[in-house]
């Protein structure tokens, strides 16, 4: 679970203009981090990953990155976070979480821990960060477009408006499979994009290569 098309994709598309104080929660090895460090040179960030291991990885990635003095990794829950670090708001919380919700689950403990949660999972999630957001700040995250109305919902208990959608399609006439969305405390006028990531069968869409060439070699 090192790099995968919903982090890359969450950390390259994320509306990170005039966003000072930037958390990712689940940042795994960091990429979403130091993606958004690259794309907003003012930005301090936080990081917090659960898993200790993948946490090391991220903090030997930040130390050995440019912006180093910009990134800091927490090794522990989201909730302990929030209960013991100082009071904090934040600009820009991003997360790329477990999405799988009472599914079958691998026999890799590392594998559920990062893909399979349960709806009280995104209740904290969204209340809490909901709490530590400044007032024109956003929370923003990328899910399966199955569980889209679950996330609105919750939201919408913790007084968040949805102001941004990005749908996501593997393809031009295909169903949106992933759904980038952005909440905040104020009632902006609403934004629906829409992105595809290839144009054809194994060639990348130009939106995606634009997206991704300041990280990709690649492109």
């Amino acid at each position: 679970m090192k790099i995968n098309t919903d982090g890359v994709l969450l950390a390259a598309l994320a509306g990170v203009e005039h966003k000072t104080e930037i958390l990712d929660i689940g940042t795994g090895t960091g990429v979403i981090a130091l993606m958004l460090a690259q794309r907003n040179e003012s930005a301090c960030i936080d990081a917090i990953e659960i898993d200790a291991e993948a946490a090391k990885t991220a903090e030997l990635n930040f130390s050995n990155s440019l912006f180093n003095n910009r990134l800091k990794i927490y090794p522990k829950s989201f909730q302990d976070f929030f209960k013991t670090q100082a009071p904090k708001n934040y600009d820009l919380i991003v997360s790329n979480p477990p999405f799988f919700i009472n599914a079958s689950k691998s026999n890799q403990e590392k594998k559920n821990l990062a893909r399979h949660t349960n709806p009280f999972f995104f209740e904290d999630l969204i209340s809490l960060s909901a709490t530590h957001l400044t007032a024109m700040g956003t929370l923003q995250i990328i899910i399966p477009t199955q569980i889209e109305k679950l996330i609105i919902a919750i939201a919408a208990n913790n007084q968040l408006i949805v102001q941004q959608k990005i749908s996501i399609s593997s393809f031009d006439n295909s169903k949106p499979i992933r759904s980038i969305l952005s909440f905040g405390n104020n009632n902006v006028p609403y934004r629906d994009i829409f992105f595809t990531i290839y144009a054809q069968q194994g060639v990348h869409s130009a939106a995606y290569k634009n997206a991704l060439k300041d990280f990709f070699t690649i492109f």
